[in-house]
């Protein structure tokens, strides 16, 4: 902002700085200017070209251009031209100002223009523009300067000669105003002083800051209240109970504990510690300490949630501070070790670190690793692992993992994978129309191939056909021919390997007599048979069972399964028949394949069968009927069925997980096998919710997690009850009462269970059947005569408590006590009621066995219709519902057991208000005084008189007046009567239930007589003040925070008294509590509770009588604070 004028010092002119660099004088939407409303909006540089400062020249027209970017603006923007520091020259809009605005759509920028014609001294001062929009405002200043125009020398005299007016040149008057000259006024030197102005400002109260700024010749009040923003020093308030404060701030490592002290003024003072701005409570991490005035607190076992915001507060006084836990270094006891692997194989890299909860990072070749579908991190405790499910050779490199207090990296090299043969190709020798099979066997299943006959590829035909099934490649020709013989190869795709065989076609023409030999099935039962014809396959896995079979002529196969014929079709479960040999395969075994298969072989010769039984294994079943059965402080005991299907293999144990209700994160309770079904889990939270899941684990591996089970809370017992003793013994009855248990826990109380035995016996009897909630219970049905044991146990979700045992027996016997009335304090007095209220008294008395209670009114008994009155075993209470005069008096209570009696008294006294005096009377009148007598009243109203009012009234206007309050005596003298007038007097009884509702108005007149003057009474006509309404004070647009009351008023006029309607748009509000109406001589108000977003809109206000209506409305914006304001503040 520019420096503050100095007395006589001539202005300088100050340029506006350039738009892209803003001032302190710019955008001071944010500061408070006396007299001006909180600016609302959010501050931001909206202005693209921003007006200049100019000194303008008498006469002259003078423009200034602002110019607004709106491509960020939801909404067209709102520009203000304003002079000073709230007139607003839009309306003053006219021939010397001109207002222009234009808009350019390529560009989105709006340009205003304002236009000064013919500048006048007037027009010189400090100028602000404000656009705002929506919740964005900025706002610039500039100045004017007025400086004269330059004299011309005249050369002809008569020029100077004018005539005023428009009709031409012979009208009008003559004007020689042009022949005078302008002499400069001599202004009287003055050394100038030397003034320190921020040092005035700051030592003066702000409602003096204008007339400084005004003195001084400071135009920028908004430049000039920032600037002595940040000159002003808060000065630290000193503290009443403090004589330490905590320090700003504290740090401690991990794990470790840290103390928090402060010093107290009082030394007995209480304190109370807050955490985040919730208290904190004593626990074993929590210790309170107090020494003298010093008070600790003490944080044990440091974690990051401990990491907070801390204060210390006595009575209205606060202490804060900052607690920062610091982490140690991470380090990585365990480094990488480097991979070798060939392509497609599963790599895992496997780090250690020093600390559970750490986090690391890993990266290849300096670029970090995400989580995809190509690299995946797994967790568990403090190892870490990065897998790479299948491994190319685009994953060779380096790879790193950091932590936050050491490194580790390691080397993966990937080859190409070797294609191992597992069966070759074989020559075969073969005769016309046979079938020729070449087979070979790879150990990628993954691995495509071609066939060549003497080096050129095969093609598939009817009679050709190739076959690709797993890691089995097949080519089959049909009815083999004498060309089909030669040289055959499997090239496999990608790998330079190749496997040959040749085939032989042999052409014999020998007439023989074929040999017959019945067929036989050799079955090897030394490969996967566990006992005899017994097959044991895993679920998933490929079976391949090769049976011997010889026979001449060959014989056929026969595979089934019950009556179910296997073919030889290519599936998952096929059959494979060679000369001599059939195969039995089943592919990715299942539990459907499971069952006893039958083969037969048959030839001319005769026929030969056999059984195999095939046994699928596989993992068990989830276990079943997961539940709670019971729980403690910190445990529960977990039960659980066995799993339906254990697998074909016995379940050697289970695996058992928990959770907390409404988390993702299961955690592993054991991780060695467990082998009964009921598990009893540690280490729990109580009061929280958990859910537990078990697996099945047998030889062939773990199953899927069982259902979980339905949540439950650890919760324990509470202890047992304190304070055990008897309250009151009677024959066959005992009043005991109790405190509740100093732990009671997370499960709270339900009741409690009462037992009572016979001292010396062992066998305790429950008194209640339901528990009870209250502290106290009276046990009935004791033996008379008999000493009895009680005792107390604390119920709740959770079982029951230890008991409290009474320490000695009670015997059950009728103890007389005395009677004795207990008259409360304000009943020793008179006792004092309004006509119409309520009178409950209750009176408590003691007494054994149950006494019995009189009540006496005036000696008289008392009359039950107009009192009521009930007795239980310890007080009486008198209740009258409506007092009448007639209930005063003197009431006897009377308490008896036996010859033993103890009586009290009490009076109660009925008021009302009295009734009027009687008998008023002017009884004297002179001068311009008048004496009154009067009579008290008939009825006192059940009290003494404490006094009178005297009102008078002018037979003119007959309107009354007080004269005198509170006078004792029955008779007053009124003074200061106005001579000429005839005054009429009344008179009010006063005693202490106020005033009489009727006054007692005087028989006679006090004429003041007029002395030697007389008046010529002119004839009064009366003035008619009816008028429609008409609001004088419009409602103004508002804009409230919510949450914050608020209100809207304005101001009518009219007569008669308009009715007033408020509407909200449009719609009339009626009896809502949340608004209240007010009308106070005109001035309306309407105030609205606590606003929220729906109480935004159009409120209307309408005045109506019989002469006509009016209305006003307004606008009223409800708007929701936002984090940035409130940190603003």
């Amino acid at each position: 902002m520019p420096e503050p004028k100095k007395p006589g010092a001539k202005d300088k002119k100050v340029e506006a700085p350039p738009a892209d660099k803003p001032s302190e004088d710019d955008g001071g939407c944010d500061e408070l200017v006396p007299g001006e409303e909180p600016q609302m909006s959010q501050i931001s540089g909206l202005f693209v070209e921003k007006p200049q400062s100019v000194t303008a020249v008498k006469g002259k027209n003078v423009t200034f251009v602002a110019k607004v970017d709106s491509s960020q603006m939801l909404r067209k923007p709102t520009m203000k031209w304003l002079k000073g520091k709230w007139m607003d020259l839009g309306s003053k809009a006219g021939k010397h100002l001109q207002f222009k605005e234009t808009y350019d759509r390529n560009t989105k920028i709006y340009s205003y223009e304002m236009t000064i014609v013919k500048v006048v001294d007037g027009d010189a001062g400090g100028y602000r523009c404000e656009v705002t929009s929506k919740d964005k405002c900025d706002s610039c200043t500039f100045d004017i300067s007025v400086e004269a125009a330059e004299e011309t020398q005249q050369t002809n005299i008569l020029e100077a000669f004018k005539r005023s007016g428009d009709a031409g040149e012979d009208a009008g008057e003559l004007d020689f105003s042009g022949l005078l000259k302008k002499r400069e006024r001599k202004q009287k030197e003055e050394p100038e002083i030397d003034v320190d102005v921020w040092e005035i400002l700051k030592n003066a109260k702000p409602c003096d800051y204008e007339k400084i700024a005004f003195q001084y010749g400071i135009t920028d009040l908004r430049g000039m209240l920032k600037r002595l923003k940040k000159m002003r020093k808060v000065e630290p308030k000193k503290s009443d109970a403090f004589l330490k404060k905590l320090d700003p701030a504290y740090s401690v490592e991990k794990g470790k504990k840290i103390q928090l002290n402060v010093e107290l003024s009082d030394p007995n003072a209480q304190v109370r510690w807050l955490r985040n701005g919730q208290e904190i409570k004593p626990s074993a991490k929590y210790i309170f300490e107090s020494v003298g005035g010093i008070r600790k607190l003490t944080i044990n076992k440091c974690t990051l949630a401990d990491d907070a915001a801390y204060e210390c507060v006595v009575g209205e006084e606060k202490s804060f501070t900052e607690v920062f836990i610091q982490e140690p270094p991470v380090t990585i006891t365990k480094m990488l070790d480097d991979i070798h692997v060939v392509v497609g194989e599963k790599v895992e890299f496997e780090v250690e670190v020093s600390d559970e909860g750490a986090n690391v990072k890993w990266m290849k070749d300096g670029v970090e690793l995400s989580r995809d579908g190509k690299y995946r991190f797994k967790k568990d405790g403090t190892k870490h692992w990065l897998i790479i499910n299948e491994a190319t050779t685009e994953d060779i490199g380096t790879y790193y993992v950091y932590t936050s207090g050491g490194e580790s990296k390691a080397e993966l090299e990937v080859e190409e994978k070797e294609l191992q043969v597992l069966q070759s190709i074989a020559d075969l020798t073969l005769k016309a129309a046979e079938q020729a099979v070449f087979k070979c066997e790879v150990s990628d299943e993954k691995v495509t191939g071609k066939w060549f006959k003497d080096g050129v590829e095969v093609t598939p035909s009817n009679r050709i056909k190739m076959t690709h099934m797993g890691r089995t490649h097949k080519l089959v020709i049909d009815d083999v021919k004498p060309e089909d013989a030669g040289d055959y190869t499997f090239v496999p795709d990608g790998y330079a390997l190749s496997l040959s065989a040749k085939l032989n076609f042999l052409e014999i023409k020998i007439d023989y007599v074929p040999r017959q030999e019945p067929p036989k099935i050799h079955l090897d039962t030394t490969g996967s048979f566990v006992n005899k014809n017994t097959i044991i396959v895993v679920a998933g896995n490929k079976l391949r069972f090769d049976v011997d079979i010889t026979g001449e002529p060959p014989p056929t196969v026969c595979w089934k399964k019950g009556d179910m014929e296997l073919s030889e079709a290519e599936g998952r479960v096929r059959v494979e028949t060679r000369k001599n040999l059939s195969c039995f395969i089943i592919e990715g075994a299942e539990r459907s394949d499971e069952g006893l298969y039958h083969i037969t072989v048959t030839n001319p010769a005769g026929e030969d069968k056999a059984d195999v039984m095939v046994k699928i294994v596989d993992v068990p079943d989830p276990p079943e009927n997961v539940k709670c059965t019971g729980v403690g402080e910190d445990s529960a005991s977990i039960q659980w069925d066995p799993p339906k299907f254990d697998g074909g293999v016995p379940v050697k144990g289970y695996l058992m997980e928990r959770k907390k209700k409404g988390s993702s994160r299961w955690t592993r309770l054991n991780f060695d096998i467990y082998e009964s079904t009921t598990y009893d889990a540690k280490k729990m939270i109580e009061g929280v919710l958990y859910e537990m899941r078990v697996f099945a684990v047998n030889g062939i591996g773990m199953s899927q997690p069982s259902a979980s089970s339905k949540p439950f809370m650890p919760i324990a017992p509470t202890s047992e009850p304190t304070r055990l003793t008897v309250e009151d013994v009677t024959d066959g009855t005992c009043a005991l009462k109790w405190l509740p248990p100093e732990r009671i826990g997370a499960g709270g109380i339900d009741g409690y269970i009462i037992e009572y035995c016979v001292e010396g016996a062992s066998e305790w009897v429950q008194a209640n059947e339901t528990p009870v909630e209250k502290n106290s219970y009276r046990v009935r049905g004791l033996p008379v005569g008999e000493k009895m044991l009680f005792r107390v146990r604390a119920v709740n979700i959770a079982g029951r408590s230890p008991p409290a045992v009474m320490a000695q027996a009670v015997t059950i016997r009728e103890i007389v006590e005395r009677p004795k009335i207990r008259l409360p304090r304000q009943l020793r007095t008179k006792y004092i009621k309004r006509v119409g209220e309520k009178v409950n008294l209750v009176i408590p008395f003691q007494g054994k066995p149950r006494p019995v209670v009189t009540w006496l009114k005036d000696g008289a008994p008392l009359d039950t219709k107009l009192v009521n009155v009930r007795t239980s075993d310890v007080d009486t209470i008198l209740f009258i519902r409506q007092a009448a005069k007639e209930h005063s008096g003197q009431y006897t209570l009377s308490v008896q057991i036996e010859n033993m009696e103890d009586k009290v008294t009490l009076e109660i006294q009925i008021v009302d208000k009295p009734g009027p005096p009687i008998a008023v009377t002017v009884t004297d009148v002179w001068g311009f005084n008048a004496a009154l007598e009067w009579k008290p009243p008939k009825d006192n109203g059940n009290c003494e008189i404490t006094g009178y009012t005297i009102q008078k009234a002018d037979l003119k206007t007959k309107e009354w007046f007080t004269v005198l309050e509170h006078n004792r005596r029955p008779s007053c003298t009124v003074s200061d009567l106005v001579m000429g007038n005839e005054y009429t007097f009344r008179v009010f009884s006063e005693n202490i239930c106020g005033m009489s509702d009727d006054a007692g108005i005087s028989k006679n007149t006090a004429v003041i007589a007029k002395t030697g003057l007389k008046q010529k009474q002119q004839p009064y006509k009366e003035k008619d003040m009816c008028s429609s309404p008409k609001f004088i004070t419009p409602l103004i647009d508002r804009s409230v925070i919510a949450g914050y009351s608020a209100a809207i008023s304005c101001a009518v006029r009219g007569h008669p008294k308009p009715k007033i309607i408020w509407m909200k748009n449009k719609m009339i509000i009626g009896e809502d509590p949340k608004y209240l109406m007010q009308n106070n001589q005109g001035v309306l108000t309407l105030n609205i509770r606590k606003p929220s977003l729906f109480d935004g809109g159009k409120y209307t206000c309408k005045a109506i009588n019989d002469l006509g209506e009016d209305e006003v409305e307004c606008k009223l914006v409800v708007r929701v604070i936002t984090e940035k304001e409130e940190a603003k503040k």
